[in-house]
């Protein structure tokens, strides 16, 4: 791993909007760029929407042929940068709920989400694979919103050589809150939970995380809104960087991964990835009664 900048977006993505979202989208790395950020991450599902209805085929697209691909890998060309983009995934008449990595070169890999929450289920297949993919100055793994409470798909990406680890989210909230309050509530909440349980992930594998959720209503046939939050974790599970706003709103967090912090996490003594023994731990891979 080497130093790099990142920026974390947390956007409002509209239902089946693609070309809005797009420029949203354009928009933010733009700023993401201005501000020296090599690598830049948007919530899952922030080019289609978080659709969880039979409509979300009419937007899904191919990966990588596809013109939101397109279009995006120009953008990463001429700014230099790479993008992490969520967006409904068609292949062979079947949706994924799919995060691309693009950069000056194109597309450089995807990962589909493994764990379905809730409705999503009726709606998307789930992916079976956990690649890591190397930007040059990091490798990166990805956790898609509901994959990152199995703590077993952040393991399998650390040990297959993942340095960051993305989470992109599009964590729903139910009805939209309508006070200041109701909302600085829902903020705070989401942020608990993620305080707990991702930098746990940080710390148990030894790499970055980041956190980046959509933030605001999406559209209202199905309603859906999404609380917002973005929290960066560093390899020891401190947490270095996080959204301000305390209401649901759209915000860029800039933050510098260190490589020297993330060497000397992975040499210290005792670091569970060198002492680990997967040998014992078949009990994993059966079935619960």
């Amino acid at each position: 791993m080497q130093d790099i900048t990142i920026a974390a977006i947390q956007m409002n993505a509209r239902l089946g909007e693609v070309e809005r979202n797009l420029d949203s989208i354009e928009r933010w790395a733009r700023q993401a760029a201005a501000a020296g950020a090599e690598l830049v991450c948007f919530p899952e599902l922030c080019i289609s929407g978080h659709w969880c209805a039979g409509e979300v085929w009419s937007v899904a697209e191919p990966v990588p042929e596809g013109p939101s691909c397109r279009r995006l890998g120009k953008l990463a060309r001429e700014l230099g940068i790479y993008l992490s983009v969520g967006l409904a995934e068609l292949q062979a008449g079947i949706a994924y709920n799919t995060q691309v990595i693009i950069g000056p070169t194109g597309v450089i890999g995807k990962q589909r989400k493994l764990h379905m929450s809730a409705d999503e289920y009726f709606h998307f297949r789930t992916g079976t694979r956990i690649p890591v993919l190397d930007i040059g100055k990091c490798r990166l793994g990805i956790g898609i919103c509901y994959d990152n409470i199995f703590p077993e798909v952040a393991r399998i990406a650390a040990v297959k050589g993942a340095e960051v680890y993305l989470m992109p989210h599009a964590a729903r909230i139910g009805a939209w809150p309508q006070t200041t309050g109701e909302q600085q509530q829902v903020v705070a909440t989401n942020k608990k939970l993620w305080a707990k349980v991702y930098a746990a992930r940080a710390y148990d594998n030894g790499m970055y995380v980041v956190v980046c959720n959509q933030a605001g209503p999406a559209g209202e046939e199905p309603p859906t809104n999404h609380g917002g939050g973005i929290m960066v974790f560093d390899p020891t599970g401190e947490l270095i960087a996080e959204s301000r706003t305390r209401v649901i709103e759209e915000e860029m967090v800039v933050c510098r991964l260190q490589a020297e912090l993330f060497a000397q996490r992975r040499k210290a003594s005792c670091f569970n990835l060198q002492t680990r023994r997967p040998e014992i731990y078949g009990e994993l891979t059966k079935p619960t009664d």
